[in-house]
């Protein structure tokens, strides 16, 4: 196990823990890091394996989401229906490499942008964007996207129904567990209609190990520790600056 290695997996375990304690998995930071030109991984590599770290790390806080009682089918039914098939629509989609990279950069951009300018406190609101019609649409075309580049969609979703002040925190952060753990199954069924690529599991067990054991702590412990709108701000900087290195190396002028 090498240096660049031994970093990644440190790295994976802080990003589950963090993101797990605002109810995300994290996969846009996991993106970010192995799409990095020092470790020369390809789509069809980095893509699954976000998309399970992704599950790992979320699994745990639905279930902990669900018997708190924060997830209600009759609210949530409108953004799954439609994001779960778009997911593995986009999952099922193959990319050229150069493509994938340059999305992934604009993808990662619009998500630090959407983190940095979420509002720090929220009340509920029942407004007249909190429409039946508007959640489907905006679940499907997250979901999609989702599956397109191989994040879950909750940093999306999350901070765009913070500003439609859809519910409370928490009951966003339940439904933003949710939104990833489907759309990073269904994601990762259409990528594996392809057959299965060679993951090189001696290389991605250690990550898989790091995220569940950060993901476990990271749902536990919640906001009592972390900061929530702290996290984002920070996770937004270091996200735009994974971006900008991507598409340093991938956007031909």
């Amino acid at each position: 196990m090498d240096t660049a290695q031994i970093i990644l997996i440190l790295s994976f375990f802080v990003i589950a823990l963090v993101y797990a304690s605002v109810g995300f998995g994290g996969g846009s930071s996991y993106l970010a890091l192995l799409a990095q030109p020092v470790f020369m991984l390809a789509p069809e590599v980095i893509r699954p394996t976000a998309l399970l770290c992704n599950i790992i790390v979320v699994t745990s806080g639905t279930i902990i989401f669900y018997r708190e009682g924060k997830i209600v089918w009759k609210e949530v039914w409108p953004f799954l229906v439609v994001s779960i098939p778009a997911a593995y629509l986009g999952g099922f989609w193959k990319l050229q490499d150069a493509i994938f990279f340059v999305l992934l950069g604009i993808t990662l951009l619009i998500a630090s942008l959407l983190l940095w300018i979420q509002p720090e406190k929220i009340t509920a609101s029942s407004g007249k964007y909190n429409t039946t019609g508007i959640n489907i649409v905006l679940g499907g075309g997250i979901g999609f996207l989702s599956g397109l580049v191989s994040i879950g969609g909750g940093i999306f979703l999350s901070p765009i129904l913070h500003f439609l002040r859809w519910a409370d925190a928490k009951k966003i952060s339940a439904l933003a567990s949710l939104f990833i753990l489907v759309n990073s199954i269904s994601g990762l069924a259409g990528q594996f209609q392809h057959g299965l690529p060679d993951l090189q599991w001696q290389y991605i067990v250690p990550l898989l190990a790091a995220v569940f054991i950060g993901g476990q702590l990271g749902s536990r412990m919640g906001a009592r520790r972390f900061n929530p709108i702290y996290i984002k701000r920070i996770t937004a900087v270091l996200m735009l600056l994974a971006a900008l290195n991507i598409l340093k190396d991938h956007w031909y002028w």
